[in-house]
């Protein structure tokens, strides 16, 4: 594992890194780019390398999304987007074990041939071992988003905060890309963003990182070091809580 002696600095011990497919798809806007894969592959490997435990969950928005599935059915899309996670993650673990860091991939749908199924406490065995845990498929049922599975496995592998890491820099009290006057706000209540709608996280996960009191920080990857200014404690991004 990562040098323990500069963890004192870090303000978190488990995180779990929330990263959306789009976010790989860089500038492109579909599929994975590969020098931002390098580059969150090296964002990650900074905080794993201060002696965090880390646990990423990746979305799958760069290949399919459930709502592209115009007149398909719902679960079926959803299914087929769970199926795109898992291309995501092993490109991930790829890029992670390429600089020489342990990695597990575990799935939600079991697919033996590539990948763990995922089982509560091995995962947590992982990250005491040191090794990154990349969960993918989901929660492994349709209705239910990434954003829902970050809430859920952070809840269930007792971490400290979800650093969810977006094409946007926050929380904005209106869409950015539509007002150019939108504030980007550096704290709100989970409270808050359910009753103003703000469509940051689904509804599912807000509440359920509310119930368990579970921190979410919303940041850009923009920025080479953003992942590590966030367990460090830094004002970045938005804060909701």
């Amino acid at each position: 594992m990562g040098d323990n002696n500069s963890n004192s600095k870090a303000v978190y011990n488990r995180v779990v890194i929330k990263l959306s497919g789009e976010a790989l798809a860089g500038s492109k806007g579909f599929g994975i780019d590969n020098d931002v894969l390098d580059m969150v592959a090296d964002q990650i490997i900074e905080v794993y390398n201060m002696g965090l435990q880390v646990a990423v969950i990746v979305g799958g928005g760069n290949i399919w999304r459930g709502r592209s599935g115009i007149g398909m059915d719902r679960s079926t899309a959803d299914y087929m987007g769970m199926l795109a996670t898992v291309i995501n993650a092993l490109a991930l673990q790829d890029a992670l074990e390429n600089k020489d860091i342990q990695t597990r991939v575990q799935t939600a749908i079991e697919m033996r041939q590539i990948a763990e199924p995922y089982i509560r406490r091995k995962a947590m065995r992982h990250l005491e071992k040191g090794r990154v845990v990349i969960f993918a498929c989901g929660t492994g049922n349709p209705y239910f988003s990434t954003d829902t599975t970050a809430a859920l496995r952070a809840a269930e592998i007792d971490a400290e905060v979800i650093l969810l890491a977006k094409n946007v820099d926050g929380v904005y009290d209106d869409d950015p890309r539509k007002n150019p006057n939108a504030k980007k706000l550096d704290y709100i209540s989970y409270i808050d963003v359910l009753n103003r709608g703000l469509n940051v996280m689904d509804t599912t996960a807000i509440s359920l990182c509310m119930d368990n009191k579970i921190p979410i920080i919303v940041f850009g990857l923009a920025d080479n070091h953003s992942i590590r200014d966030a367990v460090l404690g830094k004002k970045i991004g938005t804060t909701i809580e």
